[in-house]
């Protein structure tokens, strides 16, 4: 059975809830290169794509982000949500380049690599107040392989004490689910709206990657 969950309006495209799926693609160009990466993603739009996600991993690429969004408008394509996929540097960039920040319709955050320990939760707080700032929605993206490793190690180590242990797969689940509601719960915290953000939880794994989004849905339906 669906569980309903909430609205997200991300651009033009809403998402979540009743909404029907949403086709996202993503570039694999050098944003620096404007012209190059507003080029793909009309590619991609035209082959049925409704939101387009690009890499902002540099300097250049912040400041190319204003470019992309004006080629697409100008060519038809002001209707396609543009999102922002950041890593490691996503606080500093939307910081120091603003208009970046606000051509952007959503920011894709990963918590496990904004920071570590004091500095993820400064840098985390830093891009959800420019989330609010601008009205743009929050993706949290929680990988397997970037995944906190201080909190997974917590979690193997009460499972071994247990009198049935999971396997280290299911501990695993539970680690990145555990991350991603933690990360919601404290963009809340600062301001965020439920339907300003969106969850997911991705492993190499099909089965497991579904397993994980199950059980993410299960926790967060008792969340709201």
């Amino acid at each position: 059975m669906k569980v309903e969950t909430p609205t997200v309006k991300i651009g033009s495209v809403k998402i979540g809830g009743a909404n029907p799926t949403a086709i996202q693609s993503m570039t694999n160009t050098n944003t620096e290169d404007a012209k190059k990466t507003a080029s793909q993603c009309i590619e991609l739009i035209n082959t049925g794509a409704e939101l387009v996600r690009i890499t902002v991993n540099s300097e250049k690429a912040a400041k190319a982000v204003p470019e992309i969004r004006k080629i697409l408008d100008d060519r038809c394509c002001s209707s396609t949500p543009l999102i922002g996929d950041f890593h490691f540097n996503g606080h500093t960039l939307l910081e120091k380049h603003p208009e970046c920040a606000k051509a952007l319709d959503k920011y894709r955050i990963n918590p496990g690599n904004v920071g570590f320990k004091k500095n993820h939760d400064e840098n985390f707080t830093k891009i959800i107040k420019i989330a609010i700032k601008n009205r743009k929605p929050v993706r949290i993206g929680v990988n397997s392989g970037s995944l906190d490793q201080e909190l997974l190690a917590n979690l193997m180590n009460k499972n071994s004490k247990l009198a049935k242990p999971k396997s280290p797969e299911d501990v695993l689940i539970d680690a990145m689910v555990k991350s991603a509601i933690d990360s919601a719960k404290y963009a809340e915290k600062l301001g965020m709206k439920q339907n300003q953000i969106v969850l997911s939880v991705k492993m190499s794994d099909v089965q497991h990657t579904i397993k994980a989004h199950e059980l993410l849905t299960k926790k967060m339906s008792k969340h709201a």
